[in-house]
């Protein structure tokens, strides 16, 4: 037995299936190094941080040179390979995490001027809030988004008395309410459920009633979702989902699913069914978003992870798509959100979430759209992945007209994002004429909500 393990241990095949054991493990370190600052692993981040560099340490350690009889040449030149991509993977840890830090040392040194300017249109999730009480503090920031990563024990009064913290530093600095945002749509998007009420879609609650009923039925709707959330001391929802249902079913489409949360295929029930819920939500002093714009339900790629393309043309997306858009956006203190699809027919190049082309040359000129326009996340991968990034997509959206940028899922990008823009303004590359009149919209939105 004793002969045999001998043998095999100085086997030369021993040698080789243990660095193609390695290989595969520095692969996957080597991965998990390049994508840690993605925010897709942002919830594994911390635990990546020492992980990597321990895997990638062990597979050092196995390859170091050992004194002993000289090593084949071949085998040699394996180890010091295997040593390189071990290097080259812990720079890939170190390098991000360097940049990361200098930026958010960038963002909380910065001028408070500045950081008021421009952090008035970043809207961001977070997990730490002492993290988030000193962004407010430092008036780096407009508004916050809530979820159930912000409810311990599932409590709601702990996060009350957050929100009202924050509210009141904002009172004392003399400046208008953070924007307090949630995903509060009902069935399978209920941010906040439990412990708020859990209802079913608004698709649901219309086709259970006859349609003399329906009015009735989703402003007690409504009202319920008003309530709860104005008593938590939110002041903007992100609903109702207006995109039409188009059937659209893919199997890999695992978080947009669009079919489940549409209110309807007819553009006249769905613009109607808005317009109700949006007075209602807004007589709760609480704002409604109409999305996502230019509409998600002709879509087959999921945008939270990959680019998507809608095709359609321009006439026909106005004819039908657009109208409830169109509609319930004239009403006062309704807010757009703007999806991650590239629309082709008007920019082959930009998601429309910051297409100038889009949002200046339909939104703001065509349509002479006025209001609050908001991005979706931009931790999503249709922008995170793109050309531009996350960090030059928001220099594009503001440049662009957009108000609010939303910086939910991974509340770090924050800091490169917010550090861009303090580079970009630094180096006159925001346009102050469409920041100049963002401000005006936000103060007009918000002073309404002061004076209520």
């Amino acid at each position: 037995m004793v002969k045999t393990v001998l043998l095999w241990w100085n086997h030369p095949l021993r040698f080789w299936m243990a660095k193609f054991g390695q290989v595969l493990l520095l692969s996957l370190f080597l991965f998990l190094a390049i994508k840690r600052r993605t925010p897709l692993l942002a919830s594994a981040r911390a635990e990546l941080l020492w992980a990597v560099p321990l895997g990638l340490g062990l597979v050092m350690l196995a390859n170091m040179p050992r004194r002993r009889a000289a090593e084949r040449p071949r085998r040699s030149r394996v180890r010091w390979g295997l040593l390189v991509l071990c290097g080259v993977g812990l720079a890939c840890v170190i390098t991000p995490e360097v940049q990361y830090h200098q930026a958010r040392h960038r963002v909380l040194t910065g001028n408070e001027a500045q950081l008021e300017r421009l952090g008035q249109h970043l809207v961001v999730g977070y997990e730490d809030f002492d993290a988030v009480k000193t962004l407010v503090q430092k008036r780096a920031i407009g508004g916050i988004f809530i979820s159930h990563r912000n409810l311990p024990q599932g409590s709601i009064e702990p996060l009350a008395e957050q929100i009202s913290a924050l509210q009141a530093i904002r009172q004392e600095q003399n400046l208008p309410p953070l924007w307090v945002a949630t995903d509060q749509e009902g069935g399978v998007v209920s941010r906040l459920s439990p412990p708020l009420t859990h209802l079913p879609p608004l698709a649901e609650v219309i086709d259970a009633a006859p349609a003399t009923e329906q009015p009735q039925r989703v402003q007690a709707y409504g009202h319920t979702h008003g309530q709860e959330l104005a008593d938590l001391g939110i002041n903007l929802n992100f609903a109702p989902v207006v995109d039409l249902n188009k059937g659209i079913v893919n199997p890999d489409d695992k978080l947009s699913v669009i079919y489940r949360r549409a209110i309807s295929a007819d553009k006249t029930v769905v613009a109607a069914v808005a317009q109700d819920y949006c007075t209602v939500l807004l007589s709760h002093g609480v704002h409604c978003t109409l999305k996502h714009f230019p509409g998600l339900g002709r879509l087959d790629a999921d945008t939270h992870l990959t680019s998507a393309y809608l095709d359609t043309p321009v006439a026909e997306l106005a004819q039908d798509d657009w109208l409830p858009f169109q509609q319930v956006m004239q009403t006062e203190g309704t807010v757009t959100m703007l999806g991650h699809p590239i629309l082709t027919a008007v920019d082959e190049h930009h998601p429309v979430s910051f297409s100038e082309a889009v949002v200046q040359g339909i939104l703001r000129q065509q349509w002479q759209y006025d209001g609050i326009l908001i991005t979706d996340d931009f931790c999503m991968g249709a922008v995170f992945d793109s050309q531009d990034g996350a960090t030059g997509a928001a220099i594009k959206a503001l440049n662009a007209g957009v108000d609010l940028v939303l910086i939910s899922y991974d509340g770090d990008l924050y800091y490169p994002v917010m550090a861009a823009l303090m580079q970009a303004e630094q180096g006159d590359r925001l346009s102050q004429d469409r920041l100049a009149a963002s401000r005006d919209r936000l103060k007009r939105v918000l002073s309404l909500d002061a004076a209520a």
